[in-house]
């Protein structure tokens, strides 16, 4: 949720800034929107071919609220609620508010599936989708501004959807595409309504959903989690709903303490952070694939990956729950790399238009009015104010991800922190603690997995705790007003390798192991810090040149320059070749190109 109080400066700060003054303040404005006119009865009554164009009302719901609350913008505020009305005035009396006509609606038993790759249903359908974003959106129009028709809408649709799924003989994985998993997402806002309502009847709905996507052959959600399956063999590892299902069943562990849903999650988390992520933090595949948004097989690499901007969104609410959940450094690192590279190169600087997929390697694309991700974008970026700082028990506070920004918080009587720095172009982050009086309580620092030599003072002095990469810097003590942590996190540029390589394999006549590799062309990139840097055509003009390193891993031939910010590669034989933070490379501009990965030159016979 949204911290009244939080204020988020620099990269970020400017991205929220625009994402208020840009698409959540022009995309919807009330119910004439496009976006909202779909819900009006005399439209819904004719609409037998809807795509997902009804989530557009719950994600703006969600991320309009969230930015209305904390900017305390009046304007908007007033218009979330008036949308939310209207909607909410279409609601018809068995609960159902979607976009379809009566007899395509999911309560409506429909033909059995034919046999296709996604185990798509007889009938294209969206209205699961639809309502699981709708009941998400009502819930934070109700908690941000105390709507209690809101939440009692949201319920509805909840009840509907039990009765439906428990007494309808209708199975969740009939509803959506993906051998169910477009459908199955429902977990996440049934549990939601759950924490809401304290009902357990919605508790029931999520366990009746996760029951029957585990039985479902392809789908199998919890026992090929648990056998250890990758995540690109998850039904058809569709990125953006597998973790959107992650979500849900993580939080149906905050609900029931069932540690057996932690293991699943965590352990398909580790398949994609170990498999699936780009070098900017987002989720990636679709390279010969039948579709561009599903993983590919790990040990696949492509610097052309897909990353598509909804997958960006589900991946960092994925983490933001476990690190809710275990309050682990590892899950806070994913989400400032994800925040600071793609998902950032996917939004316009204007605030208005988004990337659908971003490249490690290829060119800007600003997508077309409908696309979901337009809507995801500007849902994730209003995930961050929520947790770049939060409140971990009644006496401690974290500090998660750095940049410029402030956040208040009501333990010891109020405190407030706020966070002076460059970062991410300078690993230099000073902390200043503002409070009535004195107070014990603990600040938990992040420390990068990237800092070099990683050091902290109070007020000048070093702590007296271990400061350590990659975890917490637990920082107990009396507090004053005024106090300052100074946290310094130096970083050098790294030099990272990626291979794709194919190595054949058969069994001899006699039995014995053939290997071959067939394929294999090796990369390399660069990064500093938090950002990833790219560079943009070589020579103005190529989309890809073969480079041969100097030997070492950067030394002299490798420099960073701070202002502006700019990683310089010196390879002795041609020009040098300048790097600008990935996000930012081209202006954001449509069409521009970026280039993460360049390949390196095969060896020669004699090196």
């Amino acid at each position: 949720m949204s911290v009244p109080g939080t204020r988020l400066g620099g990269v970020l700060g400017d991205a929220l800034d625009a994402n208020l003054h840009g698409r959540l303040s022009h995309f919807i404005v009330d119910e004439h929107s496009p976006a909202i006119v779909l819900f009006a009865p005399s439209q819904r009554e004719l609409n037998r071919e809807g795509d997902w164009y009804g989530e557009h009302a719950g994600k703006w719901l969600v991320a309009a609220a969230r930015a209305a609350a904390r900017s305390r913008d009046a304007a908007l505020r007033a218009r979330v609620l008036r949308v939310a009305q209207f909607l909410v005035s279409t609601q018809e009396a068995d609960g159902y508010l979607g976009t379809y006509a009566v007899d395509r609606r999911f309560m409506q038993p429909q033909p059995p599936k034919p046999v296709t790759w996604d185990g798509a249903p007889s009938v294209r359908t969206w209205d699961i989708w639809t309502h699981a974003y709708l009941v998400l959106g009502l819930l934070e129009v109700h908690q941000q501004f105390d709507a209690p028709v809101c939440l009692e809408a949201a319920r509805r649709i909840g009840v509907l959807c039990l009765n439906t799924l428990e007494g309808g003989g209708i199975d969740i994985t009939d509803l959506g595409n993906h051998h169910g998993m477009s459908a199955t997402v429902l977990l996440d806002p049934a549990v939601a309504l759950y924490f809401a309502t304290h009902d357990d009847a919605f508790l029931k709905l999520a366990r009746v959903v996760l029951r029957q996507a585990n039985e479902h052959r392809e789908l199998a959600l919890l026992p090929k989690a648990l056998a250890g399956t990758d995540a690109a063999f998850i039904a058809t590892g569709k990125a953006y709903q597998l973790a959107w299902n992650l979500v849900g069943i993580a939080k149906l562990y905050r609900a029931t303490g069932d540690t057996e849903l932690l293991t699943a999650v965590e352990m398909l988390w580790q398949s994609i952070r170990d498999h699936h992520l780009t070098l900017g933090g987002g989720p990636w595949g679709g390279v010969a694939h039948r579709s561009r948004e599903c993983f590919n097989p790990p040990g696949v690499f492509s610097p052309q990956g897909y990353v598509e901007t909804c997958s960006t969104l589900a991946w960092i609410q994925l983490n933001r729950e476990l690190l809710q959940i275990t309050h682990d450094a590892k899950y806070a690192e994913e989400i400032e790399k994800s925040a600071y590279n793609d998902l950032l190169a996917a939004q316009a600087s204007d605030g208005e238009d988004w990337c659908y997929y971003v490249f490690p390697n290829g060119r800007r694309v600003h997508t077309t009015y409908w696309r979901c991700c337009k809507s995801s974008g500007a849902m994730a970026l209003e995930e961050l104010p929520g947790i770049a700082f939060t409140q971990v028990d009644d006496r401690t506070l974290a500090v998660n991800v750095h940049g410029p920004g402030e956040a208040g918080f009501e333990i010891a009587g109020g405190v407030r922190l706020e966070s002076i720095t460059m970062y991410p172009y300078s690993g230099d982050v000073r902390i200043r603690v503002s409070l009535h009086g004195a107070a014990r309580f603990t600040v938990r620092v992040r420390v990068p997995s990237w800092v070099i030599d990683p050091t902290m003072h109070i007020n000048g002095d070093p702590v007296e705790v271990a400061v350590v990469a990659g975890t917490y810097a637990n920082l107990e003590r009396e507090w004053h007003d005024g106090d300052e942590i100074l946290a310094r996190f130096p970083a050098q540029p790294v030099v990272h390798r990626r291979i794709n390589r194919n190595v054949q394999e058969s069994l001899a006549p006699d039995g014995s192991p053939v290997r071959q590799e067939v394929l294999r062309d090796a990369f390399v990139a660069v990064t500093q810090g938090a950002l990833v840097y790219a560079t943009a055509l070589i020579d103005g003009f190529k989309s890809s040149e073969s480079v041969r390193l100097p030997a070492g891993e950067g030394g002299t031939w490798l420099r960073h320059d701070a202002d502006p910010p700019r990683v310089t590669m010196d390879l002795g034989y041609r020009e040098p070749l300048a790097f600008t933070p990935y996000f930012a490379a081209g202006g954001r501009a449509d069409g521009a190109w970026r280039l993460t990965w360049l390949p390196l030159a095969p060896p020669t016979q004699d090196s």
